[in-house]
């Protein structure tokens, strides 16, 4: 491996490609787009050497290896807030620790070409967010709505301040089934019918906010989709930007259909799981917006920085009306990752069938951040040379057995053929093949054989 400090990362994308090469990082398109972006704004890109220090010109460190709890400290307070670190590995819960430290910044999930999770962050936002009183070129539509029974007024604040800052809207009532509580499933159809009628990339804010000053960072951070996580773990919907991208589209859809499918359930579980499930089919571009664009009321006045600030309390009650009902996601997404009873990536085949197969990958907890990595690569690469006749590969990460058995258990009732592996077994190539041949729907494949 040569050392990042013979490859200038000056944003082209050759010098990006040899320095990700170099390195055996496989990143996709997306992602590298991503990297050049911080490049170009935070200086050149490094990957990070255990026990070194980042230089003085180091904007973007690229973090390969999960560090240990000195380890990161050291790093973290070595970090100038101007710089980014970037893990390219970021589906490992080895890095949750570091990314506790620091603030997220975005994740741009795995795809056929680059089969993991990007994370990236910092210290805070200020190095890549506008300038204050700056102007966006960039075309923004504001949309919001709520139900007729609050009365035109409920709106009244957000409408003036859009006036006052010359943004497009369109703020409208709407008839509410539960008079007036608004389901999440209308909310989404809202906004599918605002995505269809205009072309400008959409920004919802919930009605009853207002705003301190233009919020022009998601728009000028070019991603997919851009959304708060209150308390580091729980979606929000009250402030959600949508890029007009393919992958935008495909979230926006997913978040109707489950919540149309789901209608009790409370909007910030069913965003997540739309998210989970767009970010396991394709490289979607999510950044984590700062608490300024989720700020209470109690934010505004105070020193504490705010963009949109919403009417609601400074607990969660607001969000989530049962404390413990998320509480198997909340590991995974304080770190910006899949959890481990969710499919990390979804890959389909060429071949015309409904079947699918499932492979749960064990003992990550226990393999290092290069041998796991493989083992993604080597599953779907093996499934890309030969998927057996099957027509979907979900590929789980399940460090503990709880997971092992809720994504068993979830497999099963889909129908879906299982193999069990471990990061360090080898696969064959034609395992795909071999298991649709001699196993049945439901049945486990455990992969045998002993560490090396």
């Amino acid at each position: 491996m040569i050392s990042a400090d013979t490859v200038q990362a000056d944003g082209l994308q050759t010098n990006f490609d040899q320095l990700l090469a170099a390195n055996g990082i496989r990143m996709s398109a997306a992602q590298r787009r991503r990297l050049a972006w911080l490049s170009e704004r935070l200086g050149r890109a490094t990957i990070h050497q255990a026990g070194s220090v980042p230089g003085r010109d180091h904007g973007v460190i690229i973090l390969v290896e999960p560090p240990s709890g000195p380890a990161a400290e050291i790093l973290y307070r070595s970090l100038r807030a101007d710089c980014a670190v970037v893990v390219p590995f970021g589906e490992n819960p080895g890095f949750d620790f570091l990314k506790s430290k620091l603030t997220d910044f975005g994740t741009i999930g795995p795809s056929f070409d680059g089969p993991h999770e990007m994370w990236w962050g910092g210290l805070n936002w200020r190095p890549i967010a506008p300038a204050e009183g700056s102007r966006s070129d960039s075309a923004l539509r504001v949309v919001s709505c709520y139900p007729r029974a609050y009365g035109d007024d409920h709106a009244g604040a957000l409408r003036e301040k859009l006036a006052e800052f010359d943004i497009a809207c369109d703020i409208v009532p709407i008839d509410a089934a539960d008079g007036e509580h608004m389901r999440a499933s209308e909310k989404s159809a809202f906004m599918l019918r605002m995505w269809q009628e205009h072309r400008e990339p959409l920004l919802f804010i919930e009605a009853d906010a207002t705003l301190s000053e233009p919020p022009l960072l998601p728009s000028s951070l070019e991603c997919d989709i851009a959304l708060h996580k209150w308390n580091r773990w729980e979606m929000s919907a009250r402030t959600l930007y949508l890029g007009r991208t393919l992958a935008a589209e495909s979230l926006l859809r997913n978040w109707h259909h489950i919540a149309t499918a789901y209608p009790a359930v409370w909007e910030g579980y069913l965003l997540d799981q739309a998210w989970s499930l767009t970010s396991s089919q394709m490289a979607l571009d999510t950044a984590w917006l700062p608490r300024s664009y989720h700020a209470p009321a109690e934010d505004a006045g105070t020193p504490r920085h705010t963009t949109v600030v919403h009417n609601l309390p400074t607990d969660n009650s607001d969000l989530g009306p049962d404390a413990e009902f998320g509480v198997t996601m909340r590991a995974a997404r304080r770190a910006s990752r899949s959890g481990g009873r969710d499919a990390m990536i979804v890959i389909k085949s060429q071949a015309a069938s409904n079947n699918a197969i499932t492979v749960i990958m064990r003992d990550i907890a226990t393999s290092d951040a290069r041998e796991m990595a493989a083992s993604i690569e080597a599953v779907t690469g093996a499934f890309a040379a030969d998927c057996g006749g099957f027509g979907r590969l979900e590929l789980a990460l399940c460090p503990w057995q709880d997971d092992i058995r809720a994504a068993k258990s979830a497999a099963a009732s889909a129908n879906s053929r299982i193999i069990e592996i471990a990061p360090w077994q080898a696969l064959p190539a034609d395992l795909f093949r071999t298991v649709g041949q001699s196993h049945d729907a439901g049945s486990v494949v455990v992969m045998a054989g002993q560490r090396g």
